[in-house]
């Protein structure tokens, strides 16, 4: 959340046109082709790196759902065991 705030109030000071996140070469080598075909794999490139933190953070988040759904199904089925 913190770095949210901080990049769109980065953004408010440095408008869009000033900001350039890309390095001179990879710049120049975009906007010189005709076809864009460079450009579409560079953007698909960065999906496909922006994607695998996602799924690995998902699954750890997921595994702990279950191990913890185990526990509390485990938890209950002992409390009735003992009446």
């Amino acid at each position: 959340m913190i770095f949210v705030s901080a990049f769109a109030k980065a953004e408010t000071v440095a408008p869009t046109t000033l900001l350039n996140p890309q390095c001179a070469m990879c710049r120049a080598v975009l906007e010189s082709e005709e076809d864009n075909s460079t450009a579409k794999g560079i953007n698909n490139g960065i999906k496909y790196l922006m994607i695998i933190p996602y799924i690995l953070v998902g699954g750890v988040f997921y595994f702990i759902y279950k191990s913890r759904k185990k526990d509390k199904e485990m938890g209950s089925e002992d409390s009735f065991s003992e009446n």
